[in-house]
């Protein structure tokens, strides 16, 4: 059985990084890079609480955390293609210049 420790200090500071990027960027592709370490301390921490019963690893996280991922990554997919369909139209990716676009 590992130590959990490591894992979930490895996750509070993903935590932080991703929430950090989500405050404080404000150029479109920042933002999706920051959704994605969100999603990746996500699948850390559950990954590492499945290895905690003693002589067992539920493969059941394994398996949840493999479609998250494929599921993350189609998330993204979309997210930069909206990211180069915003830049082709109004030729910049700084959010608080898109939001002066609404009505």
């Amino acid at each position: 059985m590992l130590p959990l420790t490591p894992f979930l200090v490895a996750v509070g500071l993903m935590l932080v990084i991703g929430l950090s990027c989500l405050m404080v960027k404000r150029d479109m592709v920042r933002l999706l890079i920051g959704v994605e370490i969100l999603f990746n301390a996500a699948n850390l921490c559950f990954i590492a609480l499945s290895t905690q019963t003693p002589g067992y690893v539920d493969p059941f996280a394994h398996s949840v955390v493999m479609m998250a991922i494929v599921l993350d990554g189609t998330v993204i997919a979309v997210g930069l293609a909206m990211v180069l369909n915003v830049y082709k139209h109004y030729k910049t990716l700084d959010i608080r210049k898109l939001r002066r676009l609404k009505w």
